[in-house]
């Protein structure tokens, strides 16, 4: 759950001004997958390795690195590698010592940066404790930094790319690192296993339109026999006879390089990328990139072919604008995301869905034995919320599942079972080692992500990308509500072939027609929920009630108010108020209550009376055309209609703007909340 970021440039001279405000903005960038301390590594002046490392946010590293006056920072450097890192602490407090880069001597011969968990640290510590090496902190990333220098002084002919190999073979867990050594000057060396890692490449702008950096196969090699060896970064031109023209950097192009957890680090450089895989290594030397595999036979030295993807994402996707922060512009961002999600798959004319990342495996889901989901977080949340309308429209048994539970109790999978893997970001540790074990066992696999290239996205046999586009706030939001219609799309697709279902399935897709429309007008009461909100910031606790397919919106609601506001919340299904609940129900107590006309409606109603009864305030979200439940309630917001299975959406969105009106009051980080980070990508 940290980020980290690396910039490369060779032949390109850059003063170290501008590296240094390259690191900079690439962690403010990454900002959202840590923040607890920050820290960068670079050449300083004398050609010695600098390290500069503060607790907190990026801002308190910026400002002491603007600070010094001894960096020189208008010296331009033709070739130079600097690495960077934005902590989420698992393995020692948020220190100064702690954060990253991590060093393997006083020299600094080596630094590295790591995100991800080694499970096998303390034994490798103690090894090296053992051979006389001491620690200066309590992070397990330190022990990788010293494992390579102990290679190296054992090994002292292995290249760099060698060490980095030999090290990741001697690691356990999750992690994704990126090494700089003063003995390799201008080489980077990255890897990766189980943790997000991406390669971002900016050749000189003067080649040709015509000409794409490539990375070349094995294939194009065959043509092209005195080009060695594979891997290598290069360029291509269509010619207008069909044929294609493989030319390679030469030792004299200008290129640059960024490594990253996340693309929105580099997006405003370039928008050419590769995504690394698992136990790929990806070196850079001599402005020349190649990636290998970890391997344990010396003798295979064979570089891989990755392919260089060009992605859409716009520099303004991840800024703010005009709103206050990354969440308040997230969920005023619904009504495009929602139809951007549904944009070419559903035609409301014909009343027809096609799902096009699934659409090859249809024949094969409708045989299953049953369909599992399987998420954390909000988005085990939008599971629970589309449960019911899957079984219903598909005539399956749905199962949903926490992916950590699901780990834990070693759950019982079919071959003819499908599991559905839900995540934002698509790099979710508990979803992905969830994903591998229902692989393992022959189960068809669905990726259901917001994120191009990801873990989720490349492990999975099929797949829906809900196209939300980039979240950056911490709390999703949009991502939520995408999810939420992705499943309902599957839904509808897999049964358009039922004529028992047709009116069914035109009712829902006539509700998703309206819903852009009708998440507008819930964004207009958003100065209603904020003088609710000036009434709830002081409350010690507060209580969200609903049931049908509005329990998963009191779930998810009852967590956006815990994470962003640290107020204690619980979502509650109204069909257990007499079973435990109702006992907390007294004048004090904050009770917001989800109420709509739906087959449940008479027993929610119910409900508020009981809460009534016991002195309870409620605060109700009730739709428009009803007229007598806010006669009931304290307060009351009132929703556009919608068919029952899409309530969930609309009714959500007020609860968001609470917790973000709450959050503000409270004074507390909206986008970045304690303790959290955006992409859990540890267990």
């Amino acid at each position: 759950m940290c980020g980290i970021f690396a910039y490369i440039n060779y032949l390109e001279p850059k003063t170290r001004k501008e590296i240094l405000q390259f690191l900079i903005s690439g962690l403010q960038r990454l900002e959202y997958r840590g923040y607890d301390s920050a820290g960068i590594a670079f050449d300083n002046a004398e050609g010695k390795t600098e390290i500069i490392r503060q607790s907190g946010k990026v801002k308190v590293l910026e400002n002491e690195i603007w600070s010094r006056d001894d960096l020189s920072v208008d010296q331009s450097l033709d070739i130079h590698v600097a690495i960077a890192h934005t902590r989420w602490a698992t393995h020692g407090a948020p220190s100064p010592i702690n954060s990253h880069p991590q060093r393997s001597d006083e020299k600094q011969e080596f630094v590295v940066i790591h995100n991800g968990i080694v499970t096998n640290y303390k034994d490798i510590k103690q090894f090296l404790t053992k051979k006389g090496l001491t620690f200066e902190s309590e992070t397990d990333t330190e022990i990788i930094a010293k494992l390579i220098k102990h290679i190296h002084d054992n090994h002292p002919d292995l290249t760099f790319r060698e060490l980095v190999e030999q090290v990741a073979l001697q690691l356990e867990g999750a992690f994704a690192l990126v090494f700089k050594s003063i003995l390799y000057p201008g080489q980077c060396v990255a890897t990766r296993r189980g943790s997000p890692l991406l390669v971002g490449i900016k050749t000189k702008s003067s080649l040709s339109s015509d000409h794409i950096p490539v990375l070349f196969s094995s294939k194009d090699l065959k043509r092209q026999k005195d080009i060695t060896p594979t891997g290598l970064i290069g360029t291509k031109i269509q010619r207008s006879d069909s044929t294609t023209e493989f030319t390679p950097l030469s030792d004299h192009a200008e290129v640059e390089y960024f490594y990253a957890s996340d693309a929105s680090a580099f997006i405003e450089h370039t928008n050419r990328v590769i995504f690394l895989e698992d136990d790929d290594v990806a070196a850079i030397e001599d402005g020349r990139l190649t990636i290998h595999r970890v391997r344990r036979d010396f003798d295979d030295k064979s570089p891989l072919t990755r392919e260089i993807i060009t992605l859409k994402l716009e520099i303004q996707a991840i800024m703010k604008g005009n709103f206050s922060s990354f969440m308040q512009k997230e969920i005023f961002e619904q009504p495009e995301s929602v139809f951007n999600t549904m944009r070419g798959r559903v035609n409301f004319e014909n009343e027809t869905v096609i799902l096009g990342g699934i659409k090859d495996y249809i024949p094969e889901i409708k045989r299953c034995r049953r369909l599992i989901l399987i998420g954390c977080g909000t988005s085990y949340h939008s599971a629970i919320a589309t449960r019911t309308i899957l079984e219903e429209l598909t005539e399956l048994p749905v199962m949903v599942e926490l992916a950590s539970d699901f780990l834990d109790n070693e759950r019982p999978i079919y071959r003819d079972d499908v599991c559905f893997f839900i995540s934002q970001s698509g790099e979710t540790a508990d979803t992905l080692m969830a994903l591998k074990y229902c692989k393992q066992r022959g189960a068809l696999i669905v990726g259901i992500t917001n994120t191009v290239g990801s873990s989720i996205c490349r492990e999975s046999h099929c797949g829906v990308h809900v196209n939300a586009g980039p979240e950056i706030g911490v709390a999703s939001t949009k991502a939520y509500t995408s999810q939420f219609i992705s499943l309902v799309m599957f839904a509808l697709v897999l049964s358009e072939d039922r004529i028992s279902m047709r009116p069914r399935r035109t009712e829902i897709i006539q509700g998703l027609k309206m819903l852009p429309d009708q998440i507008n007008s819930v964004l207009k009461l958003d100065d209603q929920v904020k003088a609710i909100a000036e009434e709830l910031y002081t409350k010690g606790s507060i209580m969200i009630m609903g049931r049908g397919y509005n329990h998963a919106t009191c779930l998810e609601g009852a967590l956006k108010i815990k994470e962003l506001t640290y107020i204690p919340s619980e979502g509650v299904l109204a069909g257990e108020l007499k079973h435990g609940p109702l006992a907390l129900v007294d004048e004090a107590m904050p009770v917001i209550m989800i109420v709509t006309r739906d087959k449940v409606y008479t027993k929610c109603m119910n409900a508020v009376q009981q809460v009534t009864a016991r002195g309870g305030r409620p605060i109700v979200i009730c739709e428009e055309n009803d007229n007598e439940t806010p006669t009931m309630a304290y307060k009351h917001l009132k929703i556009p209609h919608v068919v029952d299975c899409l309530q969930g959406i609309l009714t959500v969105i007020p609860l968001q703007l609470l917790s973000y009106h709450i959050a503000v009051l409270r004074g507390c980080n909206v986008d970045c909340p304690r303790n959290l980070a955006k992409s859990v990508t540890t267990e």
